[in-house]
């Protein structure tokens, strides 16, 4: 066991980490260095080993560096952002994690391990950047460029539970109040959140999503609050998505999967109207509707610690569960032909339908990916086939596959049933016929008295 961890055997493993990992001594000269640390950072192996920190990182001093302040408080710090200019002169964004090594209450040096969340970072910039070219250009000559591009009418379905929804949710836009939707992935949750915004007094006003899952906590605070120059290493003057969304609504999907130091900050904004940028000290008043999705049952979420509870009583002024597929069997002929009549106008097709055998197929099928995964079947299958109708044998074999599994483990489902519905009865007419004495009517079964006496715990006799 003790051959597999040679020194020679574990720095090979270390270099095919996708992570930048460096260690210093304590007085900040690195003592060893990655092959992805090398790609993040611009600079050979052999020339960073053995030169002090600073050297091969000059934006960073001994405050800002997260590996020299781990050697000088002796305490971890863990998943800190961190933007610096590296030996190249470019301007890299990590996630870093960086713990002292430490002997018999002495800090030896200290070890770090970086994400590269450069690319991350300048593309989530953009996008902001563009969102603020968007809303800055609107005027109330041109109120008609919106990004919420579904209504009411986009909600198709007659299931009770959809119409229920539909009825409430028309109600909830014209509320002005935080909305929390759940549901499987799907199940068509941003569709109801953009008819929201669409169906209330702003309209006509920005409305701007932001998934939350994924992105680091600092990361995703300057997206949401903006970021002032100077704030911090790299940060530049940048609004966020709560000013952009000024006047609008804010949709934030997975609300569950934000980290929970940033929920307390989300729910702050909540309460008084109020952001402050990261790295700034003026505060401002937005005016902004948060809607919020999550994946999951959100008191699950609660319990798990994923959503805070104080959070999702305050985002849970309205709140609805969006029923998946399976539990829509009434709703899955009308989908079907909303989407073959939609990809009919995309494609230039004239399919009119679905055979008899195909709407059975997909009336048993579970659907776990739920609407999204019946637009897409349908999607593909008009991609490939020039039809009139949809037939069975344009149906994918995983599909049918699928529905091959469940109808035998439906059939054992039934034949456990059986079994034990003809023992209980067996077992009662024994019990009936020796007046309840368990010896006899064990004896009559031909099973030990103890077999039998478990049997009649389990059913209940």
């Amino acid at each position: 066991m003790k051959d597999i961890f040679f020194k020679e055997n574990m720095i090979e493993v270390l270099d095919y980490l996708e992570e930048g990992l460096h260690i210093i001594d304590a007085s900040g000269k690195i003592v060893y260095y990655n092959s992805f640390a090398q790609k993040i950072d611009g600079v050979d192996v052999e020339k960073a080993v053995g030169r002090h920190l600073i050297e091969i990182y000059p934006s960073l001093n001994e405050e800002t560096s997260t590996l020299l302040t781990v050697i000088r408080t002796g305490e971890p710090i863990l998943r800190k952002e961190q933007t610096f200019v590296n030996y190249k002169g470019e301007k890299i964004t990590t996630i870093n994690s960086s713990i002292p090594i430490k002997s018999r209450g002495k800090i030896l040096g200290a070890i770090e391990i970086s994400k590269d969340i450069t690319q991350v970072r300048e593309l989530s910039e953009k996008i902001v950047d563009l969102q603020d070219q968007l809303y800055s250009t609107k005027t109330k000559k041109n109120p008609s460029r919106e990004s919420a591009s579904f209504t009411f009418y986009d909600i198709v379905g007659r299931n009770k539970e959809i119409l229920r929804l539909k009825a409430l949710s028309k109600k909830a836009a014209e509320a002005d109040v935080p909305v929390l939707v759940s549901g499987a992935t799907g199940t068509g949750k941003e569709l109801f959140v953009h008819a929201i915004h669409n169906g209330s007094k702003r309209r006509h006003n920005p409305f701007i999503t932001q998934n939350c899952a994924a992105l680091p906590s600092n990361l995703l605070e300057g997206i949401l609050f903006g970021t002032t120059k100077g704030g911090f290493t790299g940060a530049e003057d940048r609004p966020g998505l709560f000013e952009l969304a000024d006047g609008g609504s804010l949709f934030l999907d997975e609300i569950n999967s934000m980290p929970l130091d940033l929920q307390s900050k989300l729910l702050r904004v909540l309460q008084d109207g109020n952001i402050r940028r990261v790295g700034g000290t003026k505060t401002k008043n937005v005016d902004v509707r948060v809607i919020t999705a999550t994946n999951v049952d959100p008191e699950i979420a609660v319990q798990n610690k994923q959503l805070r509870s104080d959070l999702y009583y305050r985002l849970n002024v309205i709140s609805f569960n969006i029923p998946p597929l399976k539990d829509r069997l009434d709703d899955i002929e009308i989908l079907t032909h909303y989407f073959i009549e939609k990809f009919n106008q995309k494609m230039g097709k004239s399919v009119k339908g679905v055979t008899g055998e195909v709407l059975q197929i997909f009336k048993k099928y579970p659907w776990e990916g739920n609407v999204r995964e019946l637009e897409h079947l349908i999607e593909g299958i008009m991609s490939i086939y020039d039809s009139e109708m949809i037939e069975e044998d344009h149906i994918p074999p995983k599909i049918k596959k699928n529905l091959v599994k469940k109808n035998v483990e439906n059939r054992e489902m039934s034949l456990n049933k059986v079994v034990n519905e003809t023992e209980r009865a067996l077992i009662k007419e024994a019990l009936n016929q020796t007046e309840s004495n368990i010896t006899h009517a064990a004896d009559l079964l031909q099973i030990p008295r103890q077999t039998l006496q478990y049997k009649i715990s389990k059913y209940k006799l």
